[in-house]
């Protein structure tokens, strides 16, 4: 196989199957995407599904005897439906060109995972992604409607319902929402578009501590404001942004908080949102200027790709509850002393959802043993403070065993007999999320 094609087997998690795919499809369109499950259901072989590959917990990785089914070709854009609010898109689409042409018509896809401009929105479908504004719109499975899903033996049906609201049947369609491709392939799908905000307010506050920041997400919480982004980052993870992007940032603080509120009352609302910072923040300011909230937002998507470059990042996402949330940044602090690794905080502080990232030195074939064990303690310290060992980026591979943990027996058992219903042959991503 080409370089390209072992690409294909492999995601952005860093995690590397044992031998090469037996085959590898591209589909054309969603009847080729059918025969190929055909193929797999009669011979039996295992099958993944991948779209850009941007996932982070080895959902898209194929090893020894497996097909591969990319999507990343199903590109249309089939139809936009301002009156509706809604789009109808197939799997390829990448999130932030369906955002592009949805603002054409005066609306946006709110979802908006760190890798917008990459990933597409299948997948963003298969793992539920979450994202910068999903302390005020939520999650991917908030803006469904429908669901195209090619079924294990080659059928095609549509989940869900075409109108905003629905309660006819089982939620299908939610269920096959964050399955990870173990229930079937998602070819298509009807989302929900929102009108435009017509302002939008950006603040940035430092803070002396990653603690101070957290106590600030939680006056920001009752305090009667909702905004739509509210995204934390320690000391750390900025002076690596500093180092990538030639900023200054660090030496503002040790953790910045970052928040923006939209709609008529963006700036009331902000107002709200400064006041309850301000007893904590060292410094914070706030602007409508759409050029300077772009800089900021930008710094925050660098976060990751600027840890990428110092090293081998081991990316974690566990979300704890808001109240909670200076236990666990403490508890990670700690976990990273003890273990002796360098531990990089950053996330969607207004969810409660953090991203612990370990980074090791990329020359490193295994991961060392000390990364692993620490790892493993950040699942632990999650789970202890009522958490989940991951709030957006998935199961996949990676946190099999951590998610049965989390889930127990007796849930796991209804896991695995849904799976069977969808998938009887066990042929969909086998090695994938339970």
């Amino acid at each position: 196989m080409t370089a390209t094609e072992i690409n294909r087997a492999v995601d952005r998690s860093g995690l590397r199957p044992v031998g090469v795919p037996a085959e590898i499809v591209v589909a054309r369109d969603v009847a080729e995407v059918q025969e190929t499950v055909r193929r797999a259901a009669a011979s039996g072989l295992p099958l993944v599904t991948r779209g850009a590959g941007s996932g982070l917990a080895g959902g898209a990785v194929a090893g020894e005897g497996t097909i591969v089914l990319d999507l990343s070709q199903l590109t249309r854009i089939r139809a936009i439906d301002a009156v509706d609010g809604t789009a109808e898109v197939e799997a390829g689409v990448i999130t932030a060109d369906l955002d592009a042409a949805a603002r054409a018509h005066g609306l946006f896809y709110a979802p908006d995972p760190g890798s917008v401009g990459i990933s597409t929105i299948g997948g963003n479908i298969a793992t539920n992604a979450g994202g910068l504004r999903g302390a005020k719109y939520g999650v991917t499975r908030d803006a469904v409607l429908s669901v195209d899903v090619v079924l294990s033996d080659g059928s095609l049906v549509r989940l869900g319902r075409p109108t905003i609201k629905g309660v006819t049947g089982y939620d299908l369609a939610g269920l096959v929402v964050g399955s990870e491709g173990t229930l079937g392939i998602i070819v298509a799908a009807r989302v929900r578009l929102l009108p435009v905000p017509r302002r939008l307010a950006t603040a940035s506050a430092f803070f002396a501590s990653l603690e101070d920041a957290a106590h600030a997400v939680a006056a920001i919480a009752v305090s009667g404001a909702r905004p739509a982004v509210l995204e934390i980052l320690d000391g750390a993870t900025l002076a690596a942004i500093d180092a990538a992007e030639g900023t200054a940032l660090r030496e503002r603080g040790d953790a910045l908080l970052l928040a923006q509120t939209d709609g008529f009352g963006a700036a009331e609302e902000m107002g709200v949102v400064i006041e309850a910072v301000a007893p904590t923040a060292a410094h914070h300011e706030w602007t409508e200027d759409a050029d300077r909230a772009a800089d900021l937002l930008h710094a925050r998507r660098q976060a990751l790709p600027a840890l990428e470059r110092i090293g081998r990042p081991l990316i974690e996402d566990i979300a704890v509850p808001r109240s909670r949330l200076a236990e666990a940044i403490r508890g990670i602090r700690l976990i990273a002393d003890r273990h002796e690794v360098p531990i990089f905080v950053f996330g969607h502080a207004g969810d409660g959802n953090l991203h612990p990232i370990i980074v090791v030195d990329d020359q490193v074939g295994d991961l060392p043993e000390g990364a692993v064990r620490a790892a493993d303690d950040i699942f632990a310290l999650a789970l202890s403070l009522g958490g989940t060992v991951t709030a957006e980026h998935g199961v996949g591979r990676l946190k099999r065993e951590w998610a049965r943990r989390e889930l127990g027996e007796d849930v796991v058992r209804l896991h695995d007999d849904i799976k069977r219903v969808f998938d009887p042959r066990g042929i969909l991503n086998p090695d994938s999320a339970y």
